[in-house]
């Protein structure tokens, strides 16, 4: 419910100044570390809670600042974790040959139009998604967790218990990943092994934030990703690798993860692709509500009742977004025609480019339902938004090779540079709803204006754009990527952009195998039918998409959420029957919140320190141990039992009423 601040009107400071510069101060710096250690070591960290706790601590200087002024400075800044994704995509093509450098204003044009596109495109799904679901967000309600207990909202006993809540499991969670970093403890453990006549493996990263987002996420999303997994490694893994056979010299993990990403992510994207359409059928309808909400609220405002309206249920008034939706089009084509200046598109180009307009069109409705739907389900930072980009480029790559059927080296070195812009646009789509979404749920829990949200993160685009290009640029000259001929030793990897660009060349070059996609197809047919079968039967669900991700995503990011679900289950489970429900519960989400602020934090801190040394383990004091697993896994299982033994602890001893007599925020989001 809006707080009676909210409802009185709009006196309330929210998108100020002050607050656009500080958030594109934090946009600026903590894009470029993303860009550079995405590409580097092929990991990025979210950003709204570490900018939510450095707006905090700069905005407690001014007496006036608010919850809702803060949640601003996060939401420009958390277009830093999102936009960043565009790594994905354009070093693609460079790695085709077709580019050498980036070239800054083209570079900034795709990105921003892409990414204000993904906010437009997310508006009317607040209604749908946000307000209107039972969709957990763990990443919007950690970060509204943050807000909250730093802006003393909550009554005096459970903010002093919060903030210690939050406090020491993010120094648990930080203090893990830096032992980590000194190779004292292990950050990951894995191990290959055979099955008949194949091979799996067993692997996780020793990431105390994965268990603060399966707690979040709830035991029905954990099970469908361990559902996913069981596929993944139990089946495919072993019966892809008996069929092949290992090349000389190279390890068994290795063997083992190359069948993983050439075949078996293939499947995971397959079923990812069904699993997205049944999603996006299943909320067609709260969808069209959401619209004819937005519609009936700019009828208010027309007949100048737009006071009426909540500022918690004001977006960006639905003209303006289908306005700038259908405008954004013609610098689109603008684009496209300055890109497809070679054959064979340059002798006919309008059917071409007609056709990828309205692809970007329809492309940017699904994928923006289907990635605010996956931030919803597991968060944004969880999200496999690579797999969305390889069901983006096989569309339009699909497009291309019907139009030009007979196209074969040049011309099909030509058209795979084409698909891979066109996907680049509608990546920036895909990054950015499934951002926006999140932010609007932990502003719906903040009581902020949505359509100021909205403007913020049109901002935050706008800051971050201008800065990915000369940072790629920067990579690319001193380090260049894998597989460009003359590729120095030090080469970038850019796992996600070197398989984009694969897929497209697969299939322009008609080698793509597409029985694997198929087969993800067929699997998520199966899992749809089973999980409607447990709705009908009120037996539980299986989401789809959650069974998609488990299969496409490396086992090593998706153990630890099941594990952290499970966890959670047994600790609500208990909070049930405690003194205090509400209390306890709350107080178990303030900790696992303060698990995913922990190593947002430490991301923060390890890129700067991975920039200024230019080293990949720039902590390391010593060469990694035998013992460094085992001692990390028992150390690692130690700090999580011991948190949830002290979280129960302090809850137990709670009062025996909830002095300000309201639902815990993470009960109010999960109903």
């Amino acid at each position: 419910m809006a707080s009676e601040a909210v409802r009185a009107g709009d006196n309330i400071k929210e998108l100020t100044l002050r607050g656009v510069i500080l958030g594109a101060l934090i946009t600026v710096v903590f894009t470029a570390a993303n860009v550079y250690l995405g590409l580097k070591i092929g990991l990025t960290f979210a950003t709204s809670i570490p900018a939510a706790v450095i707006s905090m601590a700069v905005l407690k200087a001014f007496s006036d600042s608010t919850i809702q002024e803060n949640n601003i400075v996060q939401t420009i800044a958390s277009a830093a974790g999102t936009l960043s994704a565009i790594i994905f995509v354009l070093p693609g093509l460079i790695m085709v040959g077709w580019w050498t450098g980036f070239p800054y204003w083209l570079s900034v044009a795709v990105i921003a139009i892409g990414g204000i596109l993904g906010v437009m495109y997310s508006v009317p799904l607040r209604r749908a998604l946000v307000t209107g679901t039972d969709l957990p967000y763990p990443e919007g309600v950690a970060a509204a967790e943050v807000l909250k207990v730093g802006a003393g909202v909550g009554g005096a006993e459970e903010n002093k218990r919060g903030l210690s809540m939050i406090l020491w499991s993010s120094i648990a969670a930080a203090g893990y990943q830096i032992l980590a970093g000194m190779n004292l403890l292990a950050a990951s453990a894995d191990k290959a092994f055979r099955v008949g006549t194949g091979t799996t493996q067993v692997s996780t990263s020793l990431s105390m934030a994965l268990i603060g987002v399966g707690h979040l996420v709830g035991l029905a999303v954990g099970i469908a990703m361990f559902v996913g997994l069981l596929i993944s490694w139990a089946y495919l893994v072993p019966h892809y690798t008996s069929l092949a056979a290992m090349p000389m010299g190279m390890s068994l993990d290795d063997f083992v993860g190359d069948v993983f990403v050439h075949k078996v992510r293939f499947i995971g994207a397959g079923t990812i692709g069904v699993a997205a359409i049944w999603t996006l059928l299943r909320i067609l309808k709260p969808i069209v509500s959401g619209v004819t909400g937005a519609l009936a609220a700019n009828r208010a405002r027309k007949e100048g009742r737009g006071d009426t309206l909540p500022l918690t249920e004001r977006d960006i008034p639905i003209g303006i977004v289908a306005g700038t939706i259908l405008l954004s089009m013609i610098p689109i084509a603008m684009l496209l025609y300055a890109f497809a200046n070679t054959a064979p598109i340059a002798a006919s180009p309008t059917l071409t480019i007609s056709l990828s307009i309205v692809y970007i069109l329809i492309a940017g409705v699904v994928i923006a339902a289907v990635c605010g739907y996956m931030a919803g389900l597991i968060g944004a930072s969880n999200s496999p938004i690579s797999g969305v980009g390889i069901l983006s480029v096989l569309g339009i790559s699909l497009i291309l090779a019907m139009l030009f059927p007979n196209a074969s080296g040049d011309m099909t070195k030509s058209l795979v540079a084409f698909a891979l812009f066109v996907t680049a646009i509608i990546f920036g789509v895909a990054t950015i709803s499934n951002n926006n979404l999140q932010d609007l749920k932990t502003g719906q829990l903040v009581d902020a204006t949505p359509w100021r949200q909205q403007v913020a993160l049109v901002l935050g685009v706008l800051f971050g754009a201008v800065v990915i290009p000369p940072i790629l640029d920067l990579l690319n000259t001193a380090f260049g990527f894998q597989g460009v001929p003359g590729a120095k030793e030090t080469a970038l990897a850019a796992p996600q952009a070197a398989l984009i660009s694969a897929i497209a060349q697969g299939v322009l070059g008609g080698n793509l195998d597409w029985n694997l996609i198929g087969i993800g197809a067929l699997i998520g047919v199966a899992v749809v039918i089973i999980d409607e079968v447990l709705k009908a039967t009120k037996r539980g669900s299986m989401p789809p998409l959650a069974v998609g991700m488990g299969i496409y995503l490396p086992m090593a990011l998706t153990l630890l959420i099941p594990l952290g679900a499970l966890l959670g289950w047994f600790y609500d489970k208990w909070a049930k029957t405690s003194r205090n429900p509400e209390f306890a519960e709350r107080l178990g989400v303030l900790m696992a919140t303060g698990l995913i602020v922990g190593e947002s934090l430490y991301g923060v801190f390890f890129a700067g320190i991975v920039a200024a040394t230019n080293k990949d383990t720039p902590l390391a004091i010593t060469e990694p141990s035998s013992l460094a697993i085992p001692l990390g896994l028992i150390i690692f299982a130690a700090l999580t039992l011991g948190l949830y033994a002290w979280t129960r602890s302090q809850a137990a001893s709670a009062p025996d009423t909830d002095e300000h007599g309201t639902t815990p925020p993470h009960e109010a989001a999960i109903r």
